[in-house]
């Protein structure tokens, strides 16, 4: 009984950390701070009116071309592509790639299988091919809620509460779509099949069943910006953000100055922790007690230097010479 209270409590305290931290963002959007920031947003005024301009002129000013294919182009072909590229070449030269030492699996796909990943990336191009009639349906919703397409760009505190809003409602959306993909009669004919991966690569953020696409990685981004109306570039905007975070979290390596990836790495070798993107719905429902018991869970964080951070976090020798089988307590 105390235990579970103290879990409570600790849950209760997490998730009042990260709501408080969003809170007090946005009680300080007109201090200083954010006033610099937005005579920087002000300042460069020209180049993002440029960019809008010419993304609206190469889709014919078109609206609905705009939105469709404009958003398709914009994250799939300027960084989902070009990103995982680098990270296939990588994984394809094993232990002789420069960023092996920051591998968070180090006994697997080392190197990674050649026609594993050609059928990885023709499951994900289906699935950006289906995103397609599924980004025209929610057009007119989206125009419905607000002039996304105005010629004037939204301020700099604007950005940052859509932003935000977008943080928080995709770590609702997503954490409930994907427990709900866990559940025993749906696990199996949908979700297993991204979970053939136990040890994630880059390409495999997207390498999901339809249904599950749509549920679960399409529809929990596109929340924030229908909710709060957002403009196309802040649209757009948090669309890289979430596609870099999502290929990030699966590529499969530590870096310095990326999001950690040690908890979605964890949720893909023992499927049962580890639902959430921030972490708090998971420390409320408490399905990362048996993350914070493992030597990943000490990895998660930040890390600012040019060392891998296992050797911060050396593996226990007398458990086992790989990292990761000191975590199956199965």
């Amino acid at each position: 009984m105390a235990g579970r209270i103290a879990r409570s409590l600790d849950s209760v305290r997490s998730a009042t950390i990260m709501i408080g931290s969003s809170l007090i963002i946005l009680a300080c959007m007109h201090n200083s701070f954010t006033w610099h920031l937005q005579q920087f947003w002000g300042s460069s005024k020209n180049f993002w009116e440029t960019v809008w301009y010419t993304c609206q002129w190469l889709c014919g000013r078109n609206n609905f071309v705009t939105f469709v294919f404009g958003s398709q182009v914009i994250t799939t072909i300027l960084l989902f592509w070009p990103l995982n590229a680098f990270l296939m070449y990588t994984d394809l030269k094993g232990k002789d790639s420069v960023l092996y030492k920051f591998k968070v699996q180090a006994d697997k796909n080392v190197p990674v299988d050649k026609a594993r990943l050609k059928e990885a990336c023709l499951v994900v191009l289906f699935n950006q091919v289906f995103s397609i009639p599924i980004t025209a349906v929610l057009y007119p919703l989206m125009v419905k809620r607000a002039n996304i397409f105005s010629s004037q760009l939204p301020t700099f505190q604007r950005v940052l509460l859509d932003l935000v809003v977008s943080v928080i409602t995709v770590e609702f959306a997503f954490y409930y779509s994907h427990r709900f993909l866990h559940h025993p009669s749906v696990y199996k004919w949908i979700h297993k099949k991204h979970h053939q991966w136990t040890a994630p690569v880059g390409i495999i953020s997207l390498y999901a069943h339809p249904i599950e696409h749509v549920l679960s990685n399409f529809l929990p981004v596109a929340l924030g910006p229908m909710i709060m109306g957002s403009h196309m570039m802040t649209t757009w905007l948090w669309f890289l953000l979430a596609i870099f975070t999502t290929v990030t979290v699966h590529s499969g390596y530590h870096l310095p100055l990326m999001p950690s990836p040690e908890a979605h790495d964890f949720h893909h070798l023992k499927f049962t922790n580890n639902y959430g993107v921030l972490g708090f719905l998971d420390r409320l429902h408490n399905t990362d007690n048996m993350f914070r018991e493992t030597k990943q869970f000490q990895r998660h964080v930040f890390l600012f230097g040019i060392n891998p951070i296992t050797e911060s976090f050396p593996d226990d020798p007398k458990l086992c010479s790989s990292p990761c089988k000191q975590f199956d307590k199965s």
